[in-house]
């Protein structure tokens, strides 16, 4: 009994380790991501929905726009795709928010779309999978969000079919970000993201 009840402890103990070494790769890649811009010339550039303020976005949704804008006017897409659906309690999307303020910033209107569903990263690059789809793109895009969030985005635009790169702001990133991408990421990957999207 005692033998084995040796060989269960070790069995344990060896899951264990799998599981810690599973997580901290993951940390590493979330971790290391958050480093890296990719950005290459594309059919369109995404802009990652954040939070909106009464009709202004918040500081974090304007700086991924101050970026797009930027990356826009290098030329490294000719269309921008503007993310984001309503939160409880918002009035408007976070997607038409974004698109006003880009207006406002002489990026012209008839190269913004707008991805007014998605409540969740997993949905807003589902739905614009379909939307440059339906607009005959190429299924290449430049992904603009914040550095933390940059490892995740890149495997679901690879779920949704999208070959994606991924430019981060110069936002700033906590620990606790990167804690919670490391779940959502060691999570994701092993269930998908679009079941891990339907449970949050």
């Amino acid at each position: 009994m005692f033998f084995g009840l040796r060989w269960v402890i070790r069995i344990a103990l060896g899951l264990l380790a799998v599981v810690v070494l599973y997580i901290g790769i993951s940390f590493a890649q979330v971790w290391w991501a958050s480093r890296q811009d990719n950005t290459a010339p594309a059919s369109a550039i995404v802009v990652m929905g954040a939070a909106q303020w009464n009709g202004l976005p918040s500081p974090v949704l304007k700086g991924r726009l101050d970026h797009a804008a930027d990356l826009y006017q290098k030329g490294v897409a000719p269309v921008v795709i503007v993310a984001g659906g309503k939160q409880v309690g918002d009035k408007v999307t976070q997607g038409l928010v974004s698109f006003e303020y880009l207006r406002s910033k002489g990026i012209p209107e008839s190269v913004l779309k707008i991805e007014g569903a998605g409540t969740n990263s997993y949905e807003e690059l589902s739905s614009t999978a379909f939307i440059m789809r339906q607009a005959g793109l190429a299924q290449n895009v430049v992904i603009v969000t914040d550095p933390y969030h940059a490892y995740r985005v890149a495997d679901i635009a690879d779920e949704v079919g999208l070959s994606a790169h991924v430019s981060p702001t110069s936002g700033s990133t906590t620990l606790s970000d990167y804690v919670r991408e490391t779940g959502a990421v060691a999570i994701g990957r092993i269930i998908g993201y679009r079941r891990l999207a339907a449970w949050r």
